[in-house]
């Protein structure tokens, strides 16, 4: 009774979707405290969990299957949705360069491996086309250093397009050559049907995309919507021209990825992938993983696995040092470029998982490809973070898009939306205190809701709260000698009238009141706050302030890199310095190796950056060594009245979140905080 019980349990959908659900929660936060890849946690979950250990979930199983499936599809679409195109377009052709060889090289190498180990020529292009690809795990690593600007960076992201493309379609041709007869004219017409569709659901997708979202307004639950069918259909789409598809998930990444921008809906649509579907793909992986035969696979295939792995460090690096040659980069910018095509992940995993399961691999080269995965995903952030100090920052000549006085008009406007009472006082002290310096204007904004008939009950009630809250401005205002120019705006989307009102008035900056932290429903959902910042023209800085705004005498900054969103925020500091006669710290936290004498250098490279964007206010420059931003950063804050952060998130192309540090500190901070938006 009892095992028909357990039987039933683990047969159940539901409790295959809560155990997915708890290994998604809390393993990856586990391996990542251990300093390792929070995929690697979830291929370990799965092993643990299946058939070879605790037998909790069947890889075999209609759920599972369906689960790994749909992961598998979100992983590709996610990581050609995250190919940052303007990259690719600044150093298109070198990036084109660079791609072919870090393609060609590697793919040359795997096949001579493949046809070293008794491999047919088919299966011996595919194990090439699986370590011609790479995974950009080191993107947040070389944002941090400051060098995404240098050239060879931004050749190496860009190359991610090609090398992408390229393995899939070899991956495709391989896959097709298998499972038919194989003759010259099928080569070409299978070559042909993949040229149509790839042009099909390229410039077709990108169109119906771009027209559907104009069509569509700010209706981002439908946006949303049109997304997921539309990766689904170019996926199955890529299935009756007999391709994989994850070739057609991985265009629809690239047809949307203009389309949809860095926008909210972009964020949803990342969100819903890392925290659900990628994860389950990855324990669906371990699933597959049959121990013994992998312990097997160590012990007396190490030759294969053993020359998979080294094949692919020696190619990768034969391919930057060709690049070198050929474009005349240092030694430190080659080795960067090799360190950040290393990492094996998204493409690879996906592609070795369709040659597995059609039967073009076998066993051994899956479990080789597992251990390149694990050890490249390693393996290549360490040398990214070794290779890419070396680096020189990319700070110099920065065209700062900052808090300044707009050319058609020589007053500094701030709007404030006052919605919110329990904010909206404190708001237009500060945004007083900043405007009195540059002799501007505040410009108190309140929207109401709008309606089809615009002398509905609803309309009118809320232009009579908006006006009374204008008028309470209006008194604050008078008593602190402010000059204010207030604004009722009718809208349908209260962020949308936000950002309309601050373009129509040229306003310089957004300031906003912060409420409760973000939960699940507002990150899957959006947030004003969040919708605002995505929309504005201008800078928006969200304030959460304990105290009055006067009594800010000591403001600390967190300086990640000499970017210009990080001077944007110096220079808002420098506002609030001499409107408060307060102390600016900028505060950089270094990695733990870096030498006396390299942080005095930085400590240089930072004073010039800000006098080169036009910083007069003196500021204490402090640079520690510590391992952990985020608790370095929140335990100086506690001398400080005021701390100045900058929002960002990073994701990979692996598809799995990387962790926020403005995220964390703003939930523990227990002094005021104004976060800064990125432009």
């Amino acid at each position: 009774m009892v095992a028909e019980s357990i039987q039933y349990i683990t047969e159940n959908p539901i409790f295959t979707f809560i155990l997915l659900l708890l290994v998604s929660l809390t393993i990856p936060p586990i391996f990542e405290r251990l300093n390792l890849p929070g995929l690697v946690g979830l291929l370990f979950a799965g092993i643990i969990l299946g058939e070879n250990a605790l037998g909790l979930l069947d890889s075999e199983s209609e759920t599972m299957v369906l689960f790994s499936e749909v992961g598998k599809i979100y992983l590709m679409f996610v990581a050609g949705l995250e190919i940052n195109l303007a990259e690719f377009r600044k150093t298109q052709d070198r990036s084109i360069g660079f791609g072919f060889l870090t393609f060609i090289v590697p793919l040359t190498m795997g096949t001579v491996v493949g046809l070293s180990f008794d491999f047919g020529w088919n299966a011996a292009i595919l194990i090439g086309s699986l370590l011609a690809s790479h995974t950009l795990l080191g993107y947040p690593i070389i944002n941090r250093l400051g060098i995404l600007n240098n050239e060879s960076v931004t050749v190496t992201i860009g190359a991610t397009i090609f090398t992408d493309i390229a393995a899939l379609l070899v991956l495709a041709i391989c896959v097709s050559i298998h499972q038919g007869d194989f003759s010259t004219a099928s080569l070409v017409l299978q070559l042909a049907l993949l040229v149509g569709y790839g042009a099909l659901v390229l410039f077709g997708l990108s169109w119906l995309g771009r027209e559907f979202f104009q069509r569509n307004g700010d209706e981002e639950g439908n946006q949303f919507l049109f997304i997921l069918l539309a990766v689904f259909l170019a996926s199955v789409g890529a299935q009756v021209i007999n391709v994989d598809k994850i070739v057609g998930a991985f265009l629809a990444g690239l047809a949307v990825n203009d389309v949809v921008g860095k926008s909210p809906v972009e964020e949803k649509i990342e969100f819903v992938g890392s925290t659900l579907f990628i994860p389950f793909f990855f324990v669906g992986m371990g699933l597959l993983l049959d121990i013994p035969a992998f312990i097997n696979n160590l012990l007396y295939e190490f030759p294969l696995t053993f020359s998979i792995v080294g094949g692919l460090l020696l190619s990768k690096f034969i391919a930057a040092a060709i690049a070198k040659q050929i474009y005349r980069y240092s030694w430190a910018e080659t080795l960067t470029m090799w360190s950040l095509s290393i990492p094996q992940v998204a493409a690879t995993l996906a592609a070795a998982l369709v040659g597995f399961r059609v039967g073009l691999i076998s066993e051994s080269v899956f479990n080789a490809v597992i251990v390149l995965m694990l050890v490249t995903s390693m393996l290549g952030p360490v040398l990214t973070r070794r290779f890419g100090r070396l680096l020189p920052s990319s700070g110099k000549d920065i065209a700062l898009t900052t808090v300044k006085v707009s050319p058609s008009t020589d007053r500094f406007k701030i709007v404030v939306p006052i919605a919110n009472p329990s904010t909206k006082d404190y708001l237009l002290e500060a945004a007083g205190l900043l405007t009195r310096i540059r002799q501007g204007v505040v410009m108190p904004v309140s929207i109401v809701t709008g309606h089809a008939h615009m002398d509905d009950p609803a309309v009118m009630t809320g232009i009579d709260r908006s006006q009374s809250l204008l008028q309470e401005a209006i008194a604050q205002g008078e008593q602190l000698q402010i000059t204010m120019q207030p604004k009722i705006r009718i809208d349908d989307d209260v962020a949308a009238g936000i950002s309309r009102v601050a373009r129509e008035e040229n306003a310089n900056l957004i300031l906003m009141g912060w409420g409760k932290t973000e939960g699940l429903k507002a990150r899957l959902l959006g947030t004003l706050i969040h919708n605002v910042c995505w929309s504005a023209h201008c800078p928006v800085a969200v304030v959460r302030l304990l105290d009055d705004p006067k009594n800010l005498r000591r403001i600390m900054v967190p300086f990640k890199g000499i970017s210009a969103q990080n001077l944007q925020m110096v220079q808002f500091a420098e506002l609030l310095a001499i409107a408060n006669q307060a102390e600016v710290t900028v505060f950089h936290v270094c990695e733990t190796w870096m030498t006396k004498d390299q942080r005095n250098l930085l400590k240089a490279d930072l004073e010039n950056a800000l006098q080169n964007a036009g910083i007069t206010t003196k500021m204490q420059i402090r640079i520690i060594r510590y391992h952990d931003v985020a608790k370095a950063i929140l335990h100086d804050a506690k001398d400080f009245d005021l701390v100045i952060l900058h929002s960002t998130r990073y994701r990979t192309a692996g598809g799995l979140a990387v962790g926020d540090v403005t995220t964390k500190i703003s939930s523990q901070i227990q002094t005021s905080v104004v976060i800064f938006n990125e432009l």
